[in-house]
C-alpha cells in the first residue's frame, strides 16, 4: 500500500468536479434521444477539454477503452496540464449511457483520482462481483459467504432488522439466483438496469435509502467505486466474475486467480483518493442537469476526499446564453461554464 502519499494540501476533488460538471452539462443535451453514443461522446469531449486545464500530471487507468477504440480518454492517455502531482485517473464520462439515452434516472458523470501507481488495473477482467456497505458494517462483510449470512451480520452492525435493509442490485439475468436469495431473507431490493457506481456510492453513505450493494457489474466501475468507498471509509470487497468466454480465456492464459478477494486497499493502494460525480439525469441521490434560459444551468455534484474524510454536496449555477446551440459551440460553452 502506498502510505502517507499526500497528493496536495488542497482538495483536488474540488478541481475535478469542474470536469464532471462539464461532462454532465454537455451530455444532458442528449437526454432521451435514444442514442447512447452521442451523449457519451459529448461527455468525453467536455471531460477531456477541462482535464487539460487541471494542475495534474495524470495517466488514465480506467478510461473509454484502448487507444485504437476511443478517440479520447483512452487507457494509458496522459491528462492534465502536467504542472501538478502525478496521479492515476479513472473516468466514466457517462455512467449509465442507456439511462441517458432513455431519459431515465441516475445517469452521472464520474471521475476518481489517487497517487500514481496506486490504482488497481483491471487488464483482462471485465466483470467483478462486489459487496459494498457503509463504515459501521465494513468489518462484517464476506464476499465468499451467502447473501443471507452477510445481510444478517450487516443488519446487526447497523442495529437494524434484516427486513429493514435495502439492497441495490443490477437487474440482470445473471442475478436471478441472487435476487431470489435476498428475497428469502426478507430484505428489500431496489433493482436498476445500470449504474453500480451510483449504487456503491449510495450504499457507502448512511441515510441514502440504500444499505448494501450486491452483485456483478463492470470491473472498471468497481475501481471507480472503490475510490469513493475508500474516501467514505466504507467497506467493499470484490472478486473477478468473468461472464464471457473471451474473458475467461484471457484470465486463464495469464494465470489469474479468479477466486482472489480484492479488498478496498487492493483496489486503491494510497491513503488519499479523490472522487467527484455530477448528476446528468434526475436521480434520488443527485439531481440532474436543469436548463433554464433565464437562470442558466444548474448542476448537482458530490465531492469526496479520503485523507480528510470531507464530503461536499455542491449545487452549481452556470450562466447560459439564451441563443446557445449545442454541438461545437455547446461544448465550448459547457467547458467555459465549468471552468469558471
Amino acid at each position: 500500500m502506498i502510505k502517507n502519499t499526500i497528493i496536495s494540501d488542497r482538495n483536488m476533488a474540488m478541481e475535478l468536479v469542474r470536469v464532471t460538471e462539464a461532462a454532465a452539462i454537455s451530455a444532458a443535451r442528449y437526454m432521451g434521444t435514444g442514442d447512447k453514443e452521442i451523449g457519451d461522446q459529448a461527455a468525453v469531449d467536455a471531460m477531456r477539454a477541462v482535464l487539460d486545464t487541471v494542475d495534474i500530471d495524470g495517466i488514465v487507468i480506467i478510461g473509454e477503452g484502448e487507444k485504437d477504440e476511443a478517440p479520447m480518454l483512452f487507457n494509458g492517455e496522459r491528462v492534465g496540464n502536467g504542472n501538478g502531482p502525478q496521479m492515476d485517473i479513472a473516468v466514466d464520462p457517462v455512467e449509465g449511457t442507456r439511462l441517458l439515452a432513455n431519459g431515465t434516472p441516475n445517469a452521472i458523470a464520474v471521475i476518481a483520482a489517487s497517487a500514481s501507481g496506486s490504482m488497481w488495473v483491471p487488464e483482462d477482467s471485465l466483470y467483478m462481483n462486489k459487496i459494498v456497505v457503509e463504515e459501521r458494517a465494513k468489518d462484517v462483510i464476506d464476499i465468499n459467504d451467502t447473501p443471507s449470512s452477510n445481510l444478517k451480520r450487516i443488519a446487526k452492525a447497523l442495529d437494524r432488522e434484516v427486513h429493514e435493509l435495502t439492497v441495490f442490485v443490477l437487474d440482470k439475468p445473471r442475478h436471478k439466483k441472487l435476487i431470489a436469495n435476498i428475497r428469502k431473507t426478507g430484505a428489500r431490493i431496489t433493482l436498476h438496469t445500470d449504474g453500480d457506481v451510483m449504487g456503491a456510492l449510495m450504499a457507502a453513505i448512511p441515510g441514502t435509502g440504500v444499505d448494501v450493494l450486491m452483485g456483478t457489474g463492470g470491473t472498471p466501475e468497481g475501481v471507480i467505486a472503490a475510490a469513493a468507498v475508500k474516501a467514505l471509509r466504507g467497506g467493499m470487497q470484490g472478486k473477478r466474475d468473468p461472464q464471457i468466454y473471451s474473458e475467461v480465456k484471457a484470465l486463464t492464459a495469464n494465470g489469474v486467480d479468479i477466486n482472489q478477494i480484492l479488498y478496498i486497499d487492493d483496489l486503491i493502494r494510497a491513503d488519499d483518493a479523490f472522487f467527484a460525480a455530477t448528476g446528468i439525469t434526475e436521480g434520488s441521490f443527485l439531481k440532474g442537469i436543469h436548463f433554464d434560459q433565464i437562470k442558466g444551468v444548474t448542476t448537482h455534484s458530490i465531492v469526496i476526499r479520503a485523507l480528510s474524510g470531507s464530503i461536499r454536496f455542491i449545487e452549481g449555477s452556470h450562466s447560459l446564453k439564451r441563443n446557445l446551440e449545442f454541438g461545437d459551440k455547446g461544448l465550448e460553452q459547457a467547458v467555459k461554464m465549468a471552468s469558471m
